[in-house]
């Protein structure tokens, strides 16, 4: 790689980083006034107008706070899980492309960090690297409580992820390619949102993507009553932050993921024309339905979680699965 592309890739990679922070801080501003709004109170209203100061005053306490560290800690993997976890977050984003490339002239902007022809492969290796994180950051702190915390996540996340691939499989046999910019591109050649004859593998990919990211209902890792915070309960400080964000990063992964495969990514509905801001408003909806679980539903008990993802999800997926090989080898899908 010569040195101009390589300083054309790190600018980008900075851009993104940029607005994946700023997504995160203000997303989590907006989280909390939905809630606000469907709990009959106001959430953040006190910072700034309307609350919008509220992520500079909650990052200047994160990292204002002690970082503490328990003494019987293993100090390098008590420091290297939070990093990792939000290094995988990062590190999977880079290669979703947000639209099609811009061309301005002889210039081609594409919009995202790196766009391989596998790119579906690598988003779903670098995610699964994600329960390490975790798992480490319960281990490391030598906590009876943080341990069960990352040994219940590893384990939902694991779990999980196997239905999450069967649904993701589904989309690769619909689309016939791993390129996430080729599976748009399948849905606008044939004038129809994989969701369509997807619909199956759609809820599962969307119900797992709940569960992959920690969210209520699917919240037993950071089960208050029982784990006092989960595999984060020795964390403080700009630490625990990293995890916080990592969380988030990946609703964002999975929100553009999920549009990409089966919403036709920033293909517009109606015949209207392409546009990036598509993708944006499809996300925003599926970002919006994580927000209305959380405030809808109670967090359900660790052995009814395991068995929904093991005795329902994954016969479905595979079920699912059939379903779709028949529908293209049938030619449904032309």
């Amino acid at each position: 790689m010569s040195g101009m592309s390589l300083g054309y890739v790190l600018v980008r990679s900075v851009i993104l980083v940029l607005l994946l922070m700023g997504a995160f801080a203000y997303f989590m501003v907006l989280e909390r006034k939905v809630l606000g709004y469907f709990q009959l109170r106001w959430g953040p209203v006190r910072v700034g107008p309307w609350g919008l100061l509220q992520p500079i005053a909650d990052a200047l306490k994160m990292v204002a706070k002690e970082d503490t560290q328990p003494l019987g800690a293993d100090g390098l993997i008590f420091v290297a899980a939070p990093a990792l976890a939000l290094f995988v977050a990062l590190a999977a984003f880079a290669v979703i492309p947000l639209g099609p490339t811009l061309h301005f002239g002889h210039l081609a902007l594409p919009l995202s960090v790196a766009n391989p022809p596998s790119g579906l492969l690598f988003v779903l290796a670098i995610l699964s690297l994600g329960v390490y994180g975790v798992s480490m950051g319960g281990w490391a702190s030598q906590s009876k409580y943080a341990l069960l915390g990352g040994l219940r996540a590893a384990a939902q996340m694991v779990s999980y992820e196997l239905a999450l691939g069967l649904s993701v499989i589904s989309a690769v046999v619909l689309a016939g390619t791993l390129s996430l910019t080729g599976m748009v591109r399948a849905q606008a050649v044939h004038g129809l949102w994989a969701m369509v004859p997807n619909i199956l593998g759609f809820v599962i990919f969307v119900i797992c993507s709940v569960a992959e990211t920690n969210r209520a209902p699917f919240d037993l890792a950071e089960a208050e009553g029982e784990l006092v915070a989960g595999f984060h309960t020795e964390y403080s400080g700009f630490r625990f932050a990293n995890f916080v964000m990592a969380e988030y990063i990946n609703m964002f992964t999975l929100s553009a993921l999920g549009s990409i495969l089966f919403l036709g990514g920033w293909l517009g509905p109606f015949g209207l024309p392409s546009s990036a801001w598509w993708l944006v408003l499809k996300m925003a909806l599926y970002l919006f339905f994580f927000i209305w679980l959380r405030a809808t539903f109670p967090r359900i008990r660790y052995d009814r979680l395991m068995s929904f993802g093991w005795k329902v999800l994954v016969p479905l997926g595979f079920l699912n699965l059939v379903w779709i090989s028949a529908f293209v080898a049938l030619g449904g899908w032309h």
